[in-house]
Formats: structure tokens, C-alpha cells, sequence
């Protein structure tokens, strides 16, 4: 007799494998979600160099104290030339 229990219901000869699949197939999206954020975060949290002059670097490396004046002059004849 077919009935509709727990081990003989209609969904029961292929919900394991559907529902494990689909289990598995979350987990991937959320870790590949999870690695997405971070790389993200990774990537705008680092110094940006990118878009800056050579000038705009040694300006801001004088203005940190860095370097003194005289070494400021030198490598902006140097960037200059």
C-alpha cells in the first residue's frame, strides 16, 4: 500500500538528494558572498597610491615630516628633470 508517511511519501524518493543539493548549492553562495565582501573590503582599505603624482607623494611624505626641506628640494629638481 502506498500511503503518504514519512518514508513513503511522494517527495520522499528524491528530497534528500534535492534538499542536500540545494543545501550544498546555499553554502556555496554564501561563502563565495563572504569571500566577495572581503576582497571587497581588502581591495579599498589599502593606500592609494594609484591616480597620485610622484610630486603629490614627496608634498604629502615633506608635509608628514618625513623629510626635511633640503631633501624636498632635491628630489622635486630630480622629479622636475
Amino acid at each position: 500500500m502506498y500511503g503518504y508517511g514519512y518514508e513513503n511519501g511522494p517527495w520522499m524518493h528524491g528530497s534528500w538528494m534535492f534538499g542536500g543539493g540545494l543545501m550544498m548549492f546555499i553554502w556555496i553562495v554564501l561563502i563565495a558572498l563572504a569571500v566577495a565582501v572581503v576582497v571587497s573590503l581588502f581591495r579599498r582599505s589599502g593606500p592609494n597610491i594609484v591616480g597620485k603624482s610622484a610630486l603629490d607623494i614627496l608634498k604629502e611624505r615633506y608635509a608628514r615630516g618625513e623629510i626635511d626641506k633640503e631633501e624636498f628640494e632635491v628630489k622635486k629638481r630630480d622629479l622636475a628633470d
